[in-house]
């Protein structure tokens, strides 16, 4: 008996009328590792639904179909999608079977664009432009961006979407004479893209995450139950010359977006 099994090792006939998404993927399970081959499926397909490969929606079939398809018992495959099931990436329904929900976006702790990082890792993102505006810079604002109080800024509200969910409220004041923000521009593309492509070049950043309860409107626009936990980021980002470009508020659905960081010890 070979060692690994693969999603094309299953039966001749099983594609076809009964066929679901699980027919794109390359599935490896070593039944010689030491790893559970419950944990092997797990990863691998936690793996799919964060590259896209499985987007939101697709089918995965009911627990008999998977275990005849993939060779495994019924309880290997049903602690595999219970495990993912619980990270809130697959949902049983019944009379469907298994069901793609969304993937959990994880970014790196780093000066980037989440329009950027959202792209990079297939999550298709989509913009929706809340409010584009000039409005006095409040007191907080102007210190930040090194502003005359009531200094003139861009604000910036927008709600980014991933596969077509929503993901981050983002609320961004800007020097106003920065450059021209135009509501379809922001739409078709993220901010720091359009930055790079005025000529300014993002050097650094002083960020603060934190987190607390979504308020209604917020619950409403990020589509979570009124009082769901929401990570907060402050950042405000600056120039390779060190001016201040970016003031920004952001919220973040908890369920469905996380920060990736690694620490290292001090010497």
């Amino acid at each position: 008996m070979p060692r690994t099994t693969k999603t094309g090792d299953r039966p001749r006939g099983a594609r076809g009328a009964g066929a679901t998404a699980l027919d794109a993927l390359d599935l490896a399970l070593d039944r010689a590792s030491p790893v559970p081959l419950y944990h092997q499926l797990a990863r691998q397909l936690e793996a799919a639904i964060e590259h896209g490969v499985l987007a939101p929606g697709n089918l995965l079939g009911n627990e008999v179909d998977l275990s005849v398809r993939l060779g495994l018992s019924r309880p290997t495959v049903r602690q595999a999608l219970q495990s993912l099931v619980d990270k809130g990436l697959l949902v049983r329904r019944r009379g469907v079977g298994t069901q793609v929900v969304h993937s959990q976006v994880r970014r790196p702790l780093e000066l980037s664009s989440l329009y950027d990082d959202l792209e990079a890792a297939g999550q298709q993102p989509a913009t929706e432009v809340v409010r584009n505006e000039t409005v006095p810079a409040p007191p907080g604002v102007a210190a930040a961006l090194r502003l005359a109080p009531g200094s003139e800024v861009r604000l910036l509200e927008r709600l980014r979407r991933a596969h077509g969910r929503p993901v981050a409220l983002l609320c961004t004041y800007l020097p106003e004479a920065l450059l021209d923000l135009g509501t379809e521009r922001l739409e078709s593309t993220g901010l720091y893209r359009l930055l790079r492509t005025a000529g300014i070049t993002l050097h650094s950043a002083h960020q603060t995450i934190g987190a607390r309860a979504a308020g209604p409107e917020e619950a409403a626009r990020l589509d979570e139950p009124e009082g769901a936990a929401l990570l907060t980021m402050r950042r405000t980002a600056y120039d390779d010359t060190g001016r201040p470009v970016e003031y920004g508020t952001h919220l973040y659905r908890a369920s469905r977006y996380t920060f990736d960081f690694r620490l290292l010890v001090r010497p």
